[in-house]
């Protein structure tokens, strides 16, 4: 079983493995110009409901068997995800491999952008899907819900970590009804996890930096964004250190439209 976080030459000595299940999460238009050999492409709007005010939850399971069966997918796989964006669409469907009880999964580090840096093989070819008839049943443990973050607050137990822009927490920029964040909140920018410098790959400090804004091994962790997008990230993050770490699914879409739930600004 490969780890949690490889880097593209762990990748690459592992192409012709016949249990491999490789998926693209990047962008459609950068999937046909050039991807890994075998990589099945799976579009962003097939991981969330759609369904407004929290279009970013977890869809019905009915949607998620589409899904996978459609990618030909079996449990005994190791399935490696990437995209090209520093690895949130990535880090979501590493997530809903978790909700739906898959334990061999992997995130390439840096993505397409160190896969095509490091010079490794790419292709247009559209592989061969054999699709499967999967019955999924989902795990709630790494779900957070709205329940569980109105609990958290005040409990020094639990942080929540808001991975959206400073703008965005501070409610100085404008993205919904109700702006601003979770009360006790703390907030560490996606972006700032990623090393820019090193092809989107996570930082090699990303534990002290945590631990700088108060993000520590000790502590539950729910983590989100808009639209538990960027948050796959942060997510994938914490559990590759080991961390108690769960997802708003809801995320602020859902956190925002309620006007029962509290705001800071």
């Amino acid at each position: 079983m490969l780890p949690l976080i490889i880097e593209p030459e762990t990748l690459a000595d592992h192409l012709q493995d016949e249990n491999l299940l490789i998926i693209d999460l990047c962008r459609p238009g950068t999937y046909m110009r050039m991807h890994i050999p075998g990589a099945i492409h799976v579009e962003p709007a097939e991981l969330i409901s759609g369904v407004q005010p929290a279009t970013g939850k977890l869809p019905g399971l009915d949607k998620l068997e589409a899904l996978f069966n459609r990618i030909g997918y079996l449990p005994e796989k190791q399935v490696v995800a990437y995209d090209d964006e520093g690895g949130g669409w990535a880090g979501r469907f590493i997530w809903t491999l978790d909700v739906i009880g898959h334990r061999k999964s992997s995130y390439l580090n840096g993505g397409l952008v160190a896969w095509a840096t490091a010079k490794h093989p790419m292709t247009t070819q559209i592989p061969e899907i054999r699709e499967t008839r999967t019955n999924l049943t989902v795990d709630t443990s790494c779900i957070a819900t709205k329940e569980h973050v109105l609990a958290s607050i005040g409990d020094p137990e639990t942080i929540v970590w808001d991975a959206r822009s400073a703008e965005e927490y501070s409610g100085v920029k404008v993205t919904s009804k109700r702006n601003g964040h979770i009360p006790g909140a703390i907030n560490l920018d996606w972006l700032e996890v990623m090393d820019h410098d090193r092809q989107l790959r996570i930082r090699n400090d990303i534990t002290e930096l945590l631990k700088a804004r108060g993000i520590t091994a000790d502590k539950s962790i729910i983590t989100h964004c808009q639209t538990h997008h960027r948050s796959g990230l942060t997510y994938l993050i914490g559990k590759s250190l080991g961390y108690s770490i769960q997802a708003y699914d809801g995320s602020w879409t859902e956190w925002s439209n309620d006007p029962e739930t509290p705001i800071e600004t």
